[in-house]
This record gives C-alpha cells, structure tokens and sequence, in this order.
C-alpha cells in the first residue's frame, strides 16, 4: 500500500514537472515572438519617421538619439541608439523580401487603423520569422543576403542555438558549400538551404573539427582523433552535414580469415545510405583510397539493404593530394571522397580568396 502511494506521488510529481516545463517553454517562445515583433515594428516606426521612409535622411541620426533618450527614461535599458539602429536595420532588411511585404502591408493597415486588430495578425508574422531577436541580430551583421538567406533557412531546419549559429558563421558553412557549386546552385542555397537529394551534395570542401580541442601544433595520432570525435560526436554530425546518426566505431568487416575495421559508421537517413569514415593525419596515401573503397563495396554487397541507396565512404585526412586522388578513383565515381580538416576556425578572408579563386 505505501508502495502504491509512493509510486502515485512520483507520477504525480512528474506531472507537475512536464506541466510546469512546458508552460515556461511557451512563455519563453513568446516572449521572443513579441520582441521580434515590436522590434521589427519600432524598425517601420523609425523609418516612417525619417523623411517617408528614406533611411539615409539627414536627421536620421538626431531622430534616434532623441528617441533613444526618451525611451530609456521610460522603459529603462534595452533602447540605445545601437540598438534602435539596429532595429531599423531589421526593418529595412526583411521588409524588401516579397514574403514579408504582404504580411507589413497587411500588419501597417490594421496597426494604424485598429491598434487592437494587429494581435489577429500576430500569428502571421510569428510563422514567417520564428527565430528569436538573439538569431536576428547575428544574421544582420551578414551583408550578402544570398549568405544570410542560406543561415536563417539552416538556423530554422537545423534549430540552432545562437551559438552554434555564431559557430557555422565563423567556420565559413556557406563559403565551403558553393566552392563545390556553380551560380545557379549557391542561389538555390540561398532560397532553400543545403537540399541533400546525391552524395556529393553532402560533402564540404573541408571540414573544420575546431570543437575537438586539439591543438593544431601538438602531437596526436589517428585514435586521439577518433576518441576526441567520439567524445563531442553531435558536434561532428552537425559537421557533417544534415541527417546523420551514428552507427559505431571500429567497426569490424570479417573477410575469410581477415579483419578490416571501419573508424566510423554513420547512416544518413535522408539519403537513406551507411557513411563510412576513415581518419588520416598524415599524408593521404593511394593505398587509403583503396582501402575505403574495399569498405564501400563490402558494405553494398553484405550490409545494406536493397532500398538503401550505395555507400559513401569520406576519408577526411590531413594532407591531400588532388592529383592523386583523381588517378586512383574511376571518372564515374561518386560515391568516395576524400577532404582535408583543419583544427582550427578559418578566415572570412582566406574562405572568400578560395571562393573567389574557385
């Protein structure tokens, strides 16, 4: 009987616990759903104000400094002229989108003629952006809005965090994507985000493994890698690209009397293929292609099944030789690559030399 009573007051409490987390969830999506929707309207008020929306008018400056000044008196912190500025810049960035016109027509008309009437259209403008202000007030400070279209449609699939959007921005995401693609693809990029439908849509040039901790100048062999991916593995599926899950390590290939083992397995389930990985830090050796190879068909002929789609094995290595690799592979080949890492966050400027000399 006391066990009963225990067992009822744990379920009761749980209860208690999911209602309570769950509400707050809710508070704190709203929360932010108001701040970007007044601060996306205090961005029109401004601008409205600033000689019939023209954002370069002389009194530009002195409007916002005032209003800054008034605001603060008012309602305390948070509306500094950076701030307001930036609001602005918020307004103007994402009213010039035709999907957002129809909604600050819409939103401007009820707003001026019917303060109350603007809460119907709410919903409306919470489903067109979602995100809070924090993930809006990185996307801002990108200029090149093919760039920022790409982050906010990765950032929404993708659920980032502001850090790890803040960490895609730094690694370069976008810049290592199109310097594999032609025009028309890095605009598809931009208005549908990375869309995996072959192998070769998955791969990045390089692949930046910054979050491991090593250090680039110390001294490490291939299992302090593996042991270093295995203990932040969700950063390296993020790395990886979208839709991977992880399969096992050292996975053990049983040919007659011998066995081959794999560093990693992992399964996209949007390709609906096994990906296989192997770890190089030294120079990429002819030997190491055929070597991913002879996994890759194993895996095709004993492990995957018959609507499953043909393997991919990425040997992400230390050194590359283009040349080489090139030799060894088949022309036809699509499904075996192999990719530099770096232990460390590059350059907007050195990716832009790379794009720009691609």
């Amino acid at each position: 009987m006391v066990k009963r009573k225990q067992n009822s007051s744990t379920v009761l409490f749980q209860n208690a616990v999911n209602l309570i987390n769950a509400a707050k969830n809710q508070v704190y999506k709203q929360t932010n759903s108001i701040i970007v929707f007044t601060y996306y309207y205090l961005g029109k008020i401004i601008i409205d104000s600033e000689q019939n929306g023209n954002q370069k008018a002389i009194n530009g400056d002195e409007t916002i400094i005032q209003l800054s000044k008034k605001l603060t008196r008012k309602f305390g912190n948070g509306y500094s002229k950076r701030n307001l500025e930036l609001m602005r810049l918020f307004y103007v960035t994402y009213r010039a989108r035709k999907t957002e016109k129809a909604i600050a027509q819409t939103l401007s008309a009820q707003f001026e003629n019917n303060k109350v009437a603007i809460v119907n259209t709410f919903k409306l403008f919470v489903n067109r952006m979602p995100l809070s202000w924090s993930i809006y007030g990185l996307l801002l400070r990108i200029k090149n809005d093919d760039e920022r279209s790409f982050y906010e449609i990765e950032t929404k699939q993708g659920n980032w965090s502001v850090r790890e959007l803040q960490r895609q921005i730094d690694s370069g995401l976008f810049e290592r994507f199109i310097l594999s693609k032609d025009k028309k693809q890095v605009k598809a990029l931009a208005k549908k985000g990375q869309i995996i439908q072959k192998p070769e849509e998955l791969i990045k040039s390089h692949y930046i493994l910054d979050f491991l901790g090593l250090n680039e100048k110390s001294v490490y062999n291939e299992s302090d890698l593996e042991c270093a991916i295995i203990g932040r593995i969700e950063q390296f599926l993020l790395e990886m690209g979208k839709g991977g899950l992880f399969q096992g390590r050292q996975l053990r290939l049983r040919n007659e009397s011998d066995n081959f083992y794999v560093d990693l397995v992992l399964y996209n389930r949007i390709l609906k293929c096994f990906v296989l990985i192997e770890l190089k830090i030294g120079k990429l050796r002819h030997q190491d292609i055929g070597q991913m190879q002879m996994y890759v068909n194993y895996f095709d002929r004993f492990v995957k099944e018959r609507n499953e789609r043909a393997t991919i094995g990425i040997i992400i290595c230390k050194n590359k030789n283009n040349s080489m690799v090139e030799i060894t592979l088949p022309k036809t080949n699509k499904t075996i690559f192999a990719k530099e890492y770096k232990l460390y966050l590059p350059t907007k400027a050195s990716l832009i030399k790379l794009v720009g000399a691609s």
